[in-house]
């Protein structure tokens, strides 16, 4: 897929993917041996027909293509764009044994783009409405998911939002140049229009409690992310400078800081940026920070490249772009001037031990391997835990020991009747399409419930 060159894209927020022609689409989807065993539909999360609609973009029947994506996923612009493809469906692809697997993620993108730009939105036809309301705590990917679902069902569905607007971690995490938010406008509105409401600045928690919401719902569904910043732990990190990646990416993504002063928000002017972390979002603040104007940005992560946890590309990206990879290094202070604005970041290296329960290979401190890195602005990015609102707003509900929801996993039946839970509220921090599953197979069994 054509990207925006390296050098030029660091200077702006446009998307750097570029998309497919219609003639590289067909062509690639032509590439695609329909295999009868279809190891791709299992991979995916949400069981996209996936050799379906990319016969039907062998065919050049776009629109077609576009109906069989959304008989399973009502979000296909989002995945075809943030979701990791080459953990799901294309891993498992039959090509993929020998040769590069098919670009699924890219001809999902491809197909969904073409509907949206082409006006050609395909209408739904409703059942006859059931009468029965169900809440949806969460305009996150695991929200709107279950409520396209539930309304696609015939129930009446709120999506309960505690911003100004929707998409959760979609609109606040992820950046402009990976997720232009006039695609996810789109998607939002499709809900809209087959009849989903919603309900903005409405923190559920403090506004309304879950209990009083099924006082007025048949049903309630949580899925409010994971959107607690976690930290190190470690001397300085209250220091000027200093930022959770969750501020840091909001800052510049929902409200806009990158547009300053058009907008309202600023955001500080750095020189010196240091990331920690090795997962998507540090990623995405890395880029971020260098788009801002910043003259070096360095990601501080405590193991290899081999045990980063995020996408190859997004890691492609970045290296792309200048970005500089302090691998096998880790934070132990943050130095402040006179004024408590950071000045440098004490580190140290360390050495790859025995696998821990991640499977990833243990970090080792190597001793007397203390340096100074020298940074104005440090971007921690070591990963979210659930919001602990709801948690804390309805006592009779099951908690596990880091906060979050206890759901069955096949139903998304909480301990408490009528509600359902789904997303990283109740995995941790996960993938937007695993949010997506969740939501889909929670609205699945919310149907059943109110049958």
């Amino acid at each position: 897929m054509p990207e925006q060159e390296p050098a030029k894209r660091v200077k702006n927020f446009k998307e750097v993917p570029l998309g497919y022609s219609e003639e590289a689409a067909i062509a690639e989807a032509s590439r695609c041996i329909q295999c009868k065993h279809a190891p791709c539909i299992a991979g995916c999360p949400v069981q996209i027909d996936i050799p379906a609609f990319i016969k039907s973009v062998q065919e050049g029947n776009f629109e077609q293509a576009a109906r069989k994506i959304k008989e399973k996923n009502f979000l296909p612009s989002i995945c075809g764009r943030v979701c990791p493809q080459e953990d799901q469906c294309e891993k498992v692809c039959t090509l993929a044994i020998k040769h590069q697997p098919v670009a699924i993620g890219r001809l999902e993108r491809f197909v969904a783009d073409y509907e949206r730009l082409s006006g050609k939105t395909q209408k739904i036809n409703l059942p006859k409405q059931t009468r029965k309301k169900v809440a949806i705590v969460g305009a996150g990917p695991a929200g709107l998911t279950a409520a396209g679902e539930l309304r696609k069902a015939g129930h009446d569905v709120t999506v309960y939002e505690a911003l100004h607007t929707g998409g959760g971690v979609l609109v606040y995490g992820i950046p402009e140049f990976r997720l232009p938010k006039s695609i996810l406008g789109y998607e939002i509105d499709f809900l809209k229009q087959i009849g989903v409401k919603f309900s903005y600045s409405h923190v559920i928690g403090m506004i309304e409690t879950v209990d009083e919401l099924l006082g007025h719902h048949d049903a309630v569904f949580i899925g409010t992310g994971a959107g607690l910043p976690y930290f190190m732990g470690i001397p300085g990190e209250n220091y000027n400078g200093v930022y959770s990646a969750n501020e840091y990416l909001t800052r510049v993504n929902l409200m806009k800081a990158y547009l300053f002063p058009k907008w309202d928000t600023p955001i500080k002017k750095s020189g010196r940026v240091a990331v920690i972390g090795g997962g998507n979002v540090a990623m995405d603040s890395a880029r971020t920070a260098l788009r801002l104007g910043a003259e070096k940005v360095h990601i501080v992560y405590r193991r290899s490249r081999d045990e980063m946890p995020a996408r190859i590309e997004e890691v492609e990206h970045a290296e792309q772009e200048g970005i500089a990879f302090n691998l096998l290094q880790a934070p132990i202070k943050i130095n402040a001037d006179k004024n408590g604005w950071v000045s440098e970041m004490t580190c140290m290296k360390m050495q790859l031990g025995e696998p821990d329960s991640s499977g990833r290979r243990r970090p080792i401190p190597m001793k007397n391997s203390e340096f100074a890195l020298q940074v104005d602005t440090v971007v921690i990015a070591i990963g979210q835990g659930p919001n602990p609102l709801i948690p804390s707003s309805t006592p009779d509900l099951e908690i596990g020991k880091w906060g979050n929801i206890i759901a069955e996993t096949t139903t998304g039946q909480t301990s408490k009747k009528g509600v359902f839970a789904g997303g990283d509220i109740v995995t941790g921090g996960a993938t937007v399409i695993l949010a997506m599953g969740a939501g889909k197979i929670a609205a699945r069994a919310i149907n059943e419930f109110l049958k």
